[in-house]
């Protein structure tokens, strides 16, 4: 983790902090040199982050699985 933060340009409490969830929308120049680092393409991240969360998905009759539509 260390290495990749340094190589980055980025602090490794900012990289510890976006992989646990700390910072849930780090900014675009930071995504782009932690991919650059790791050696993967923005397309590949873009797609990672816009797979559906389990329970979230649609369930084609107007709601998400797991979400409640009246209490």
């Amino acid at each position: 983790m260390l290495e990749t933060a340094l190589q980055a340009h980025v602090s490794p409490e900012t990289l510890r902090k976006i992989e646990t969830g700390r910072i849930a929308t780090p900014s675009f120049p930071t995504i782009a040199a932690i991919a650059e680092v790791l050696g993967l393409s923005l397309d590949a991240v873009w797609a990672e982050m816009n797979l559906p969360v389990r329970g979230t998905e649609p369930t084609g009759v107007g709601g998400f699985a797991g979400e409640r539509l009246a209490s």
